[in-house]
């Protein structure tokens, strides 16, 4: 007795000083959370809001296409409505919902006490706040897009779409992609690095699996977007004729920019719920997943058969025959992959003991979508079928039973599923089945019966048809199941607000699972793990119940407070071995007043004050480098203790802590971002009938080769630099040195610009002017990172043992020289004659 009551003493203790240090202050101070736990409820509950007005578009959709020549809503309102439902849906709800989601419970599955850059997750939702809030406001003042959610040109273009509907939606969905871009990068350096001690690669829980492979996507499929809402916002602000084909421009480089990004969009929503179910039929069925590697390499085949599908969206639009075969093969192949994780579940439930509980019930209602779905996905992959069926309200329903079967009822699932982690109440489920029936019905009342409409010839995106179409009956019973669904989701937000009001209080673990998150108290407490666990065996074959107390008590590793740091463990990729530790920022404002200065600079973009955004981007700029004030150290520090007999480096004293994974990956997106616009380059080029010009711009070698030999100089300073400081030497005349090679391309590169002429004349000289721009921000941020590691130097946070922020900068300076030769050469080859 003495002995527990001791243990209990000590849990309590423990828990107090680790809440004393990673809760954020109560009142406003909740402004300045950066706790993963924190700042995922908020994601996922700002998503399921922007659901819910997705939703109310939707049935207003509905409301207008039930009968023929309807005078609900007129064709300008229609029209905002309709682009505002798959925007919302697509970017403001279904993958910030993923983001929100793996941010809440991915360090809790890894054993971790919070992602890697929390600063960074708060970041990346205040962008997504406030960005969203942009495109909200619009469609509240009328000003929405209305171009429809693929943004098209050359309808989106200023000719066609005057006003500031189609600027919204590329501004305000750049600064949502912010956020996304953030996620992708800090959930790969997250897995890859914050694991518990033990936790191999070979032994992750297998949604940390289907999260890295997602994350991976986003880092290849964003860019490609953000590049094309660049360009467009610059032919519309600025008339350059990327999109124009008067002018050497092509509208067709719009929908190959979009579509690299919105095809993997689709696997990008569907593999996160795909991980969702994979962790839940085990618990389910009592037996651990069938096929564990099997269903990796479907996932990694997914992720990488995605990338080759984007053209299938643009069958019709003039593809070559040999390009038609290869798309469509692409295309039905990527149903093999998502087969054998069918299969997997399948094999598991068969196996096991299954019990069936309302999670069960909505997977279910999930598989029979997602396959009928599936079904219609490999119709259209077909050529000829797709040729009859594009652009109909067949495709409007084959997506909506791809991204409701794969995404928004494995979602409702594992609502039921972890909600009782989140607010420490099961649930009564008394009105769970009417809810799901309602949402069962109702969905396929509305379209299944879109397949027929379709198949009738009823195409996309009109607001009205004429009586004689013989489509009247089947709207009709579309738009009266859209209601019926409707009532179902209504049902689902009362079930759970009885949860939270009447569900009854519990520990942890209700559906004795078998994963690490489990582990920790329910709700969890801002810090997870009071102490973090030895992994042993895959982490879908644990004993949570046994593994929780142990760790409450301090039995595990950093199992007491220190110094009022927030502390995580950073492990080795492969073995899982403990190489450091990671001390994590304190709650800050500088996240959200670093976002409210990003959206201060989207806003001065929108109303066209291109003068003043210098202003707000001064700040952002100076607020980002205001974060690194309390990060590191100014002395080198004994390895700590981390268990019993064991000790670490703190993370700013190893060769590759996160922040050195996290340049190399932001470093990857931004080669993809310059590969996109050097095959947007190449691509116009191909198609433009007078590619160049007749009297195009000619590339000055005399200031060209000057700029390559500078950007060369600075990589080979910053390398220098790094050199002396780990030989203990001054450094300061090699960063100088560096800042003012950088200084000297971006001279001679703006020099370039001048000298370029009116960009606006032909595509041929918009391409060079976006080539020439693109390298000379390179320079730029390269004399910042130089004047960075300077000022470390001086303020005494650099030594040979704390080299990292040198290093990461010598990376941007060795990338900064490769994109100034590669433009100059794409540059030189455009101009030439």
């Amino acid at each position: 007795m003495d002995e527990g009551n001791t243990r209990a003493r000590s849990s309590i203790r423990l828990h107090k000083e680790l809440s004393a240090i990673w809760d954020a202050p109560p009142g406003w101070g909740r402004l300045a959370a950066v706790n993963h736990t924190t700042i995922g409820k908020r994601f996922m509950l700002t998503a399921f809001v922007f659901f819910l007005i997705g939703g109310l578009l939707g049935m207003l959709i509905r409301a207008q296409l039930a009968t023929s020549g309807s005078a609900f809503i007129g064709a300008p309102i229609y029209n905002q409505i309709f682009t505002m439902h798959g925007t919302i849906m697509m970017f403001l709800f279904a993958i910030p919902m993923f983001e929100g989601f793996a941010i809440y419970l991915l360090p809790k599955m890894l054993g971790a006490r919070d992602m890697a850059f929390p600063r960074l997750t708060a970041y990346g939702y205040w962008c997504y706040l406030f960005g969203g809030s942009i495109l909200i406001v619009a469609l509240l003042a009328g000003v929405a897009p209305n171009g429809g959610w693929f943004l098209y040109t050359p309808l989106n273009s200023q000719p066609y779409s005057p006003g500031i509907n189609a600027d919204i939606w590329l501004l305000g969905i750049t600064f949502v992609e912010i956020s996304a871009l953030s996620a992708a990068i800090e959930i790969i350096v997250s897995i890859l690095r914050l694991r518990a001690p033990g936790m191999s690669i070979e032994r992750m829980p297998i949604m940390a699996w289907y999260l890295l492979v997602t994350a991976f996507m986003m880092l290849f499929g964003f860019p490609p977007l953000i590049l094309g809402s660049i360009l467009l916002e610059l032919e519309r602000a600025f008339d350059l004729p990327f999109f124009d084909p008067t002018r050497g421009g092509d509208s067709l480089l719009w929908q190959h920019l979009f579509w690299l990004f919105g095809h993997p969009e689709v696997y990008i929503i569907f593999l996160p719920a795909a991980g969702a179910v994979s962790m839940m039929i085990p618990t389910f069925a009592r037996h651990e997943l069938v096929g564990y590697r099997s269903v990796i390499l479907a996932v990694m085949a997914v992720g990488f058969l995605s990338f080759g599908l984007w053209v299938h969206h643009m069958f019709t639009v003039g593809i070559p025959h040999l390009a038609l075969a290869f798309f469509s093969a692409a295309s039905g192949l990527v149903a093999i992959p998502t087969a054998v994780q069918l299969f997997s579940w399948i094999a598991t439930i068969a196996q096991g003991r299954p019990r069936f509980d309302v999670p069960m019930l909505y997977l279910g209602g999930a598989f029979v979508v997602f396959i009928l779905g599936g079904l219609t996905g490999v119709m259209l992959a077909m050529v000829p079928f797709n040729f009859q069926a594009h652009d109909t309200h067949f495709v409007v329903a084959h997506l909506h039973y791809v991204l409701v079967g794969g995404f928004v009822f494995p979602l409702l699932a594992a609502t039921y599923y972890w909600l009782p982690h989140i607010t420490g109440r099961m649930a009564r489920h008394s009105v769970s089945v009417p809810a799901f029936w309602l949402l069962f019905g109702g969905f396929n009342l509305t379209f299944f019966i879109m397949h027929l409409t379709g198949l009738l010839g009823m195409p996309r995106r009109v607001w009205t048809y004429p009586e004689a179409a013989g489509w009247d009956i089947f709207n009709l019973i579309s738009s009266v199941g859209s209601f019926v669904m409707a009532a179902g989701f209504a049902l689902f937000a009362v079930d759970i607000v009885l949860q939270l009001r009447f569900g009854e209080r519990f520990r942890r673990n209700p559906w004795r699972a078998r994963t690490l998150e489990w582990a920790t108290p329910t709700p969890p407490p801002s810090y997870a793990f009071a102490s973090l666990p030895v992994i042993s065996d895959r982490a879908d074959r644990l004993d949570p119940d046994r593994i929780g107390p142990e760790l409450a008590a301090g039995r595990g590793y950093l199992g007491a407070a220190r110094n009022g740091w927030m502390e995580t463990l950073g492990v080795d990729i492969a073995s899982g071995e403990p190489r450091e530790v990671v001390i994590l920022p304190r709650p800050t404002y500088l996240p959200l007043f670093t976002a409210l200065a990003t959206g201060a600079f989207v806003l001065c973009l929108l109303f066209k004050a291109y003068a003043l955004s210098i202003v707000p981007l001064l700040v952002v700029l100076g607020l980002f480098l205001a974060w690194t004030v309390s990060s590191g150290s100014r002395r080198d520090l004994e390895d700590l203790p981390i268990a019993p007999g064991k000790t670490a480096p703190p993370h700013w004293q190893v060769e590759r802590p996160p922040s050195w994974w996290a340049m190399s990956f932001t470093l990857t997106a931004d080669g993809v971002f310059f590969a996109s616009l050097l095959f947007g380059v190449l691509f116009l080029r191909v198609v433009s009938p007078d590619w160049p010009a007749s009297q195009g711009p000619v590339l000055d070698l005399r200031l060209a080769l000057p700029a390559i030999a500078a950007a060369g100089l600075a990589a080979l300073a910053g390398r220098h630099a790094v050199r002396r400081l780990l030989s203990g030497r001054p450094l300061a005349v090699a960063l100088v040195a560096c800042a003012g090679a950088h200084l000297a391309a971006m001279a001679l590169l703006v020099a370039m610009i001048v000298a370029l002429g009116d960009p606006t004349v032909h595509a041929n000289r918009a391409t060079i002017f976006a080539l020439l721009a693109f390298a000379a921000l390179h320079a730029a941020l390269g004399m910042i990172f130089a004047a960075f590691g300077l000022w470390r130097e001086r303020s005494g946070l650099l030594s040979p043992a704390r080299s990292v922020d040198l290093r990461i900068g010598a990376m941007w300076h060795g990338a900064s020289a490769v994109v100034v030769t590669i433009a100059l050469l794409f540059a030189w080859i455009g101009s030439a004659p």
